[in-house]
């Protein structure tokens, strides 16, 4: 696409919005308040707005490759931590997909540079969930489930961090592990029963 053609394409967006609110632009300038932090892949098949059927100023949006939230990675700490006690979000939610690259870069043993490090994140899920990954005979279905495992490592993750929990036990936070299924369209919601995820972390990772 041409570079010229996104101007067009916003003017035309900017055209059609003020048709049906001519005070959107203006209203949408005075600051944010969204009830939703993702955390997803940067794929450029996953458009997080689009799938939601939400608007501008709906979700706050955090998104790297194979959505890892690493205690290493400033840049996420950062988004969580301003999301939660600032914008005071009551949704956390961390959204994989199918046919995920970097889900399926981790299962190999090629070295891809800088890449490396931030794979190992996902390689440690795959060690920790070995045992009944590697029970799964078909790959496809085993790289899926990585996919899925992947997610609700991430969430434990996410609950590690002091400021989350505290908003978890006020009860004014929930965190969810979603999956984005890119052949059929459907959000798929992981079900994870964060109490019963997080059973194992108290004595570890609780902070009073």
């Amino acid at each position: 696409m041409n570079i010229q053609k996104i101007f067009e394409n916003n003017k035309q967006w900017v055209s059609e919005r003020l048709k049906a609110d001519t005070k959107f632009f203006e209203n949408l300038s005075k600051g944010q308040h969204p009830d939703f932090l993702y955390i997803g892949c940067s794929d450029s098949r996953v458009t997080v707005e689009d799938m939601m059927g939400m608007q501008p100023g709906e979700v706050f949006v955090h998104r790297n490759i194979a959505n890892v939230v690493s205690n290493y990675d400033l840049n996420t700490l950062s988004v969580i931590n301003y999301a939660v006690e600032h914008l005071k979000v009551k949704h956390i939610i961390v959204c994989g997909h199918y046919g995920c690259g970097g889900v399926k870069a981790a299962m190999d043993t090629t070295d891809l540079g800088i890449l490396n490090p931030h794979l190992r994140n996902i390689k440690d899920v795959y060690r920790l969930h070995k045992e009944e990954l590697n029970s799964i005979q078909d790959d496809d279905k085993k790289y899926k489930r990585l996919v899925e495992l992947n997610v609700q490592e991430q969430c434990l993750n996410v609950l590690e961090k002091s400021f989350v929990q505290k908003a978890y036990r006020a009860g004014s936070l929930e965190v969810h592990g979603w999956v984005f299924d890119i052949k059929s369209g459907h959000l798929v919601d992981l079900q994870i029963d964060i109490d019963d995820a997080t059973q194992g972390l108290t004595d570890i990772y609780t902070i009073n």
